[in-house]
């Protein structure tokens, strides 16, 4: 493996081609791994692309200005990314506990990173050099920009461009914006005047040239009143469109953050050629000794065919990020990376995964949302499929047999997310039976979430007759085939609105289908969703009704046990779930029992069946049935 491969990330490297200094560096939270599913490799191979000198900074020592030295000072500027997840998520569990592993680490090793890492990088970049400009983005920029709720503080906190102090923050995946700011500066624009460019933010002294802006309330109220934040988020959640979205103004005091509309999603030319930029597809070799880096593992054999989704569940992000808008890779551009996945050294034949966000989602929703955009008070699927949606599968199903024809793969895989209402939605059978004849190695992941009607209605997902209809059909089909695959459900625990009843709700539904989950996921409350500001303000912001969040730490714990009732570990929860719930009946040993009784309260349950029997065979039988127990 030769380093050239790969963008320099140390000066010898910039001077054996030829460089005095780079145009952009770009630090990153991430072990540097040059491959399209990893933020800063798309940023800086775009950059290239457009003739710029990138270096790379991947994981700083941030404890001294010595590493964000190492490269010299840039020309343009520093590009600053806490990673491809938010370094809070990165480090901490729904509980708060520091986790064990970093999968974008050397070796999975923790604490190559700070916590808030684009907040840590900035002000170290600052001590390194003064009056470079800095540019924010990644996930953790893009869904901090506004003024949030922040899970691990239990705050409000300001906009991350404050804190931060960085001069510009991109918003979204970046390649449109990152270009538009490259030529800016190239052309002498000072960045501090840059306000022009479409999915940025920028922080103002004054509101005097900004015209057609909604304003929100300020950062100062919104920390103090809920109902106040939750009219705020739903003013930025609806406004997220690239074709109608305005620009949003929020107070800080006596400033104020700008964002302006969220930059046009790519063409399938452009989406194209960002992926057929030169990526080493690989972990830098500088991590060799440390046994690679594990993220690359879920992705080097996996292709990305879209972008965006219209699925718009509460408590997922990618409205804020990535936004309802779907773009697609021509054929022609994955099957080119498909050739390139078969001649890697350790290709053994299966392509892992083909898909986004959510992999049946390769089309536009409806034709309106490329004139007027996203509708901004109603979702493509929920409560029920828009009439104009367009439900197609053909599209996608060409491209998936395409794929299996292709010398030396012996079976392609769609891991990603499906949406079954959307299956469910196609008069046409032929791609789910397709996918369980080809495309499922035993076992289907799909995600219902919960089946209690209104948990399911506060996270924008269908009800339960529709899940049960896709299970049904599922079955029914690899049945057909003579194939025994199985569902996988995901389930979440504790979202707003799900109460001890809802929980318990959802144990009976597991009893009754004998359902038993591993792994059970808590709702995580992280920046930017619909379901985090929920959480926080115990309001649903689309029509102010109250909400009931659960958030006591022993309910939680109940409602998680609830969903894994036959652990016995569990036991002592699930038991006092059901009493505070009013449900002692699911304690016993008839066939819709959760639990059975134990100790004292087994015996007290058996003496009253003992003497509720006939007098006579009581009296025949007591010796012998005292002696038994």
């Amino acid at each position: 493996m030769k380093y050239n491969e790969f963008l320099p990330i140390t000066l010898e490297e910039m001077k054996a081609r030829g460089w005095e200094r780079a145009d952009f560096i770009v630090i990153t939270g991430d072990a540097y791994i040059d491959h399209p599913s990893f933020g800063a490799a798309v940023i800086s191979r775009t950059l290239e692309s457009a003739g710029y000198k990138v270096g790379i900074i991947s994981q700083p020592n941030w404890r001294n200005v010595g590493d964000f030295k190492k490269l010299g000072k840039p020309k343009y500027g520093f590009l600053i990314t806490a990673g491809n997840i938010d370094s809070m998520v990165n480090h901490y569990t729904v509980s708060k506990r520091r986790r064990e592993k970093d999968y974008y680490s050397p070796g999975g090793k923790m604490g190559l990173r700070p916590d808030r890492a684009s907040i840590v990088y900035c002000n170290m970049v600052k001590q390194a050099y003064k009056g470079v400009p800095i540019i924010i983005g990644g996930i953790e920029a893009s869904l901090r920009r506004f003024a949030h709720y922040d899970y691990w503080s239990d705050k409000v906190r300001r906009s991350i461009l404050f804190d931060s102090e960085a001069d510009l923050l991109v918003f979204g995946m970046g390649e449109h914006q990152i270009l538009e700011i490259a030529e800016s500066l190239k052309n002498g624009l000072d960045i501090q005047y840059m306000h022009h460019i479409a999915g940025t933010c920028y922080k103002s002294d004054t509101k005097e040239n900004l015209y057609h802006f909604i304003e929100l309330p300020s950062y100062e109220t919104i920390a103090t009143d809920k109902i106040a934040y939750a009219r705020a988020f739903k003013i930025q959640y609806e406004e997220q469109d690239a074709v109608r979205g305005k620009v949003l103004v929020q107070p800080h005091g006596n400033s104020y953050i700008v964002q302006n509309p969220p930059a046009m999603p790519l063409s399938e030319v452009e989406l194209d050629r960002i992926y057929s930029l030169p990526y080493a597809r690989k972990v830098h070799p500088i991590y060799e000794k440390d046994g690679g880096v594990p993220a690359i593992e879920e992705v080097k054999h996996s292709i990305i065919s879209s972008r965006g989704c219209f699925g718009s569940c509460s408590f997922c992000a990618l409205t804020f990020h990535q936004g309802r808008v779907i773009q697609s890779r021509s054929h022609t551009s994955i099957l080119e990376e498909a050739e390139k996945i078969v001649k890697s050294e350790d290709f053994k034949g299966y392509i892992h995964d083909v898909g986004g966000p959510t992999a049946n989602f390769r089309n536009i929703a409806c034709e309106k949302q490329k004139k007027e955009g996203t509708c901004k008070n109603k979702q493509c699927l929920y409560p029920h499929p828009c009439r104009n949606l367009n439900v197609d599968h053909g599209e996608y199903l060409d491209l998936l047999r395409k794929l299996r024809k292709i010398k030396g793969v012996k079976k392609v895989f769609v891991r990603s997310g499906l949406r079954y209402d959307y299956i469910i939605s196609d008069p046409k059978d032929t791609f789910l039976k397709e996918l369980c004849e080809h495309h499922i190695s035993g076992q289907l992941k799909v995600a219902p979430e919960h089946i209690s009607p209104k948990v399911l209605d506060l996270m924008g997902k269908p009800r339960r007759e529709v899940y049960d209809k896709f299970v049904d059909k599922y079955y029914k089909i690899n049945q057909s085939l003579g194939k025994e695959q199985y569902l996988v459900p995901y389930l979440m625990s504790s979202h707003p609105g799900s109460d001890l009843k809802a929980a318990v709700e959802m144990a009976e539904y597991l009893r009754d289908i004998r359902y038993y989950p591993e792994q059970v996921q808590d709702f995580y409350p992280t920046p930017g969703t619909l379901s985090t500001c929920m959480f926080y303000t115990g309001l649903d912001p689309r029509n102010m009704k109250p909400v009931y969040v659960p958030k006591d730490r022993d309910e939680k714990a109940m409602q998680r046990a609830l969903l894994q009732f036959k652990n016995p570990k569990n036991y002592e929860l699930v038991k006092k779930a059901l009493i505070l719930a009013g449900r002692k009946d699911l304690i016993g040993f008839g066939p819709k029992a959760l639990i059975k009784p134990l100790g004292k309260e087994r015996q007290n349950i058996r003496e009253v069946k003992y003497s509720n029997k006939k007098p006579a065979t009581k009296n025949r039988n007591s010796s012998k049935n005292t002696k038994k127990r």
